[in-house]
């Protein structure tokens, strides 16, 4: 999951957190078990559509979101155009899109909050194992909340690196990217213990 709640309202906003993200799940499991790129094409088509249906503004917010995928859309199908396999890569490119575009919509249609709730209550048999849920709870809160922020501080490096260098960023600003990220995690790491952590 790649996004953040949408600023447009939808009618998904008002479904149920535990229906959509079943629905997800089932439909990961289908993705997975059809192996012909005509299926694949038709859902990825079906994903689309289920994009384009709250009007335009939402359509270019999720395709924003969904276009940081290029790099391993290219690599993949790189890969196997040169091992002579380039239905197999036409295949997972299509199921990698479509299942991170539905998790996509699942997240832009549904507060965090929410979901929060559905993983407590998923959560809730652990407990009486002595695990202690709400570490699992919060991780996956920072893992929703913090992708998206960290892809755009990634964009705002590439835009920094092409002010000042004719050359493409490409692998010199994994370095720094990794830096802003660790940096981050030691925020939010101080944050938690101000807090009186977990």
């Amino acid at each position: 999951m790649i996004s953040l709640t949408s600023p447009v309202e939808t009618r998904a906003h008002g479904w149920p957190a535990g229906a959509k993200l079943g629905a997800l799940c089932v439909a990961t499991l289908l993705l997975f078990r059809v192996e012909e790129p005509g299926w694949q094409a038709a859902f990825c088509a079906g994903m689309l559509v289920l994009y384009a249906l709250p009007g335009q503004a939402f359509l270019k917010t999720g395709l924003g979101r969904l276009w940081m995928l290029w790099p391993f859309v290219a690599l993949i199908l790189l890969w196997h155009v040169l091992t002579r396999d380039a239905e197999a890569g036409l295949v997972i490119v299509l199921r990698m899109i479509t299942a991170v575009g539905l998790a996509n919509l699942v997240t832009m249609t549904t507060k965090l909050s929410d979901m929060m709730a559905v993983v407590r209550w998923l959560a809730t048999p652990l407990r009486r194992f002595g695990v202690r849920t709400r570490s699992l709870e919060l991780a996956v809160a920072l893992v929703v909340r913090f992708t998206p922020v960290l892809a755009a501080k990634g964009q705002m490096l590439s835009l920094a690196w092409r002010a000042r260098s004719r050359r493409r960023a490409g692998w010199r600003i994994v370095m720094p990217f990794t830096v802003l990220a660790i940096d981050d995690a030691e925020h939010v790491a101080e944050a938690l213990r101000a807090r009186g952590g977990l």
